[in-house]
């Protein structure tokens, strides 16, 4: 029996099709949200799980089927369902889209202000000025330029590293067609 379940779960991730076992609709939501489930806030271990379980699916339309008790379906409550986790998987994306376009406009521009401040250094020194005024200017530009040049890389490539997998994840769940089934 168990080697026919395996078979059949590995036919449907080859499918792209991914199950989730739920005793209620409740389990999807935060249990401290009392709002109706239009609102209502995401569960952080169904997230958790959602990602877990659609980890190796690829990146193109797939199924997440919901099962629960046949005594527990609302076909009403289930479109709501639907449609909440369509918006949130939408507005997660969105969000953390803008967000990675701003830290990267901000990791170019960090990165473009420290190379010029390190071309005015360099300027500085080979200009032939000795004087106290461009010793200082350039004791600050030098120093400034590559922690600036740094920064602006450092923020560039970290935010990648970190939000990527967010960001791939809800990407991949815009896609998601939801489905709700009985065991």
């Amino acid at each position: 029996m168990e080697k026919i379940l395996e078979e059949k779960e590995a036919e449907l991730l080859a499918k792209g099709e991914v199950s989730l076992i739920i005793e209620s609709y409740d389990q999807i939501f935060s249990n401290f949200d009392p709002r109706p489930y239009s609102h209502r806030s995401m569960s952080t271990d169904f997230i958790d799980e959602a990602r877990r379980a659609t980890r190796d699916v690829d990146s193109g339309e797939f199924e997440l089927r919901f099962l629960l008790p046949v005594s527990k379906r609302n076909v009403e409550k289930e479109n709501m369902i639907k449609k909440r986790l369509k918006d949130h998987f939408r507005k997660h994306a969105d969000l953390l889209s803008r967000e990675s376009w701003t830290q990267i406009r901000r990791g170019i521009f960090l990165s473009i202000i420290g190379f010029l401040m390190m071309m005015t250094a360099t300027y500085i020194l080979h200009s032939g000025n000795n004087g106290l005024t461009f010793n200082i200017l350039y004791i600050f530009f030098e120093p400034g330029g590559w922690f600036t040049l740094w920064t602006g890389l450092d923020s560039l490539f970290s935010f990648a590293k970190e939000k990527n997998n967010d960001l791939e994840f809800y990407r991949k769940m815009t896609r998601v067609n939801i489905a709700f089934s009985h065991y």
